[in-house]
């Protein structure tokens, strides 16, 4: 396409990162002229077709009246589909590989961690207990996967490759080679009950708000463990507070809240059967995140053709 217009950069985020994400954006697509949002004077406001975004402030976007395009450089968009609703605009997620293989590689760091009970060996460095636990084979330990996008099919493998039997479920069927799948409800229950240790990866969408509740925690066997790197309101916190204390559930490593940062406050930060992450375990590594908008971007300049990924009334 000719006669390019300037591209927003825009964000809730510090002068700091603004600066670092800029500075890897103009690396990727030196012909383009990115800009910070605050350095847009009236008129180039006025030209912008296309935005580039990172946790932006929905008034923002609304000051470019052109505005048709916006591309998140995040792969998770549930705050971005709520903020922009029936605006008319066409959204882009990051579809980063190696945003998978690093949460393939959490997810397998973090199951493993459970799996050798390094929690209850850390609890009893601290009241100087030398005790060897039991030892069981990961052949012996089955992990459901919630979610079988591109994230949940990489760390599908990396577990396989651990010698880990593996579960996953999805929203509609799918198949993956070596895995144990499951769609719908009532594939969400089985797989619930077969699950020794719990990993969720699912996008935040008003069908899977709530989903792991009091009734489908209760599903897990007795002392299954569980990892959320999704989305904290996935899971209700008071009835997992409940089943950790029953012991229904032995341990929960917590990536993601209801609240970030977590506030000091939290049950979750001293609860013994909780391991709090503050959001780390998959983020988006700037240089390779730049490559595909500017490559995203490129298409677009060439075709007029918006690589638009997500579906707004599906939420993801």
């Amino acid at each position: 396409m000719s006669g390019k217009t300037p591209i927003p950069f825009v964000s809730q985020g510090d002068a700091a990162s603004v600066a670092t994400w800029l500075q890897a954006l103009r690396s990727a697509m030196p012909d383009e002229e990115l800009l910070a949002f605050s350095e847009l004077n009236e008129v180039q406001r006025a030209q912008c077709r296309l935005a580039i975004v990172a946790n932006p402030d929905p008034a923002q976007l609304k000051l470019l009246p052109q505005l048709q395009w916006v591309h998140s450089v995040w792969a998770g968009v549930e705050r971005l589909v709520a903020d922009l609703g029936d605006s008319g605009l066409q959204l882009t997620r990051l579809v980063d590989p190696r945003l998978a293989a690093t949460m393939a590689e959490a997810v397998l760091a973090w199951s493993l961690y459970l799996h050798r009970d390094m929690p209850a060996y850390a609890r009893q460095q601290r009241e100087a207990r030398w005790d060897s636990l039991d030892y069981v084979l990961p052949e012996q330990r089955r992990i459901g996967l919630l979610g079988l996008g591109a994230l949940g099919e990489a760390a599908a493998q990396a577990l396989r490759q651990a010698r880990f039997p593996v579960s996953g479920w999805s929203r509609s069927p799918r198949s993956v080679a070596g895995v144990q799948t499951y769609s719908g409800m009532e594939g969400l229950d089985q797989l619930l009950k077969e699950s020794d240790i719990l990993v969720c990866l699912l996008p935040l969408t008003e069908d899977t708000r709530g989903l792991l509740g009091a009734e489908r925690l209760a599903l897990l066997p007795a002392q299954a463990q569980l990892i959320n790197f999704a989305r904290g309101p996935i899971i209700d916190d008071a009835a997992l507070r409940v089943a950790l204390d029953a012991g229904q559930v032995r341990h929960a490593v917590l990536d993601v809240f209801a609240i970030e940062p977590l506030p000091s406050t939290a049950w979750q930060w001293s609860h013994p059967g909780v391991t709090v992450l503050p959001h780390c375990s998959a983020p988006t590594d700037c240089q390779t995140a730049s490559a595909i908008v500017a490559a995203n971007i490129a298409h677009y300049r060439n075709s007029g053709e918006i690589p638009a990924n997500v579906d707004l009334k599906r939420g993801y």
